[in-house]
């Protein structure tokens, strides 16, 4: 992990803007700049930042304070951000970071596919910057965490659906089976109310280690999936891998109790996102040429797309060709930053 301080830096410039931009899209700059930190290119954080920085918004004002007694009237109210990234910031300020996470996780897991599920992925890499961290967690760290709890807490959204259909042994197998939704069309929540079954998976998964195995494979099994199925959306078929990763990333700082709802959670989630933008098929995909991990995360920074950036990100952490072919495949696909 970047230990020169440039994450911290970027982070507090961050943190002067709104988790959104658009009324509806998210700022996807504090998990970008993480990534890059994580992959040892905190050189280029602010060079990066800076062409992303006209996307940004200021911090949205605030409405009303989140209380502990009055907070489930708050939860999924957009409007509220503001307010629930103030609660969070006061609640790690007062407890131990763990502490707070453990309490608010099991609460705001059941809506983590609101905002598309970004703001568990926000949590995801916030959560990584504080493991990671040798001696006391940074005031900017810190902060990054009550800025994705927050997000998380007032786009809060639950599903309905529950995996009920045949699955299979793998996960590679169940991500095969799940049935495309017909009418691919509108934003993420109208493709998401559209989402009537899925296949089960991984249920019987209950001791940690088990957990943990079961999990890596989702998003191993994802990764690879981008590379042959990308094409059919190459922005939102990222998060079938990030948002699984996310929840994997996060697992060593939870209490192991809520380890096996964490990974049905991610698994629905998986499964939802390919059922709403996979395409009627695969292809076979031929990546154009042997490339290094160091040189695949270069290419990923070259191109700058934020979600590209990310997918290479997850496709490091599994680490073997096929997810090095996702990552590049990725940059083919997409628009680069400019």
């Amino acid at each position: 992990m970047d230990t020169s301080g440039t994450l911290d830096e970027a982070l507090e410039r961050l943190h002067g803007s709104g988790p959104e931009r658009l009324g509806r899209l998210t700022n996807h700059a504090p998990m970008a700049v993480e990534s890059l930190a994580a992959r040892g290119q905190a050189r280029s954080v602010h060079r990066w930042l800076d062409l992303y920085a006209p996307k940004l918004e200021e911090f949205p004002a605030r409405v009303e304070p989140v209380t502990d007694a009055g907070w489930p009237e708050a939860l999924g109210d957009p409007r509220r951000v503001a307010d629930w990234i103030g609660y969070f910031e006061a609640e790690v300020a007062e407890r131990p970071w763990r502490e707070v996470l453990a309490q608010w996780w099991p609460r705001l897991l059941p809506g983590m596919y609101g905002g598309s599920t970004h703001p568990v992925i926000r949590v995801g890499h916030a959560v990584r910057t504080l493991l990671s961290a040798q001696g006391e967690p940074t005031a900017p760290r810190l902060a990054e965490l009550a800025h994705g709890l927050g997000y998380w807490a007032a786009r809060h959204h639950p599903v309905s659906v529950r995996p009920s259909l045949p699955g299979a042994r793998t996960a590679a197998g169940a991500l095969d089976a799940v049935p495309r939704i017909a009418d691919q069309s509108g934003g993420f929540p109208t493709l998401l109310g559209r989402v009537s079954a899925l296949p089960v998976w991984a249920y019987e998964a209950e001791q940690p280690a088990d957990v943990h195995a079961r999990l890596t494979e989702l998003v191993r099994a994802a990764t690879h999936r981008y590379a042959t199925h990308g094409h059919g959306e190459e922005t939102m078929l990222v998060h079938a891998a990030t948002a699984p990763n996310a929840v994997l990333r996060t697992l060593p700082a939870l209490p192991h109790e809520l380890w096996p709802e964490s990974l049905r959670a991610a698994w629905t989630a998986s499964a939802a996102v390919t059922a709403m933008y996979a395409p009627p098929t695969g292809i076979t995909y031929t990546p154009p040429g042997t490339f290094t991990p160091e040189e695949v995360a270069e290419r990923a920074l070259a191109h700058g797309d934020e979600h590209v950036i990310k997918l290479t990100d997850t496709a490091l952490d599994v680490g073997d060709e096929q997810a090095l072919a996702a990552a590049l495949r990725a940059i083919e696909l997409s628009a680069p930053l400019v």
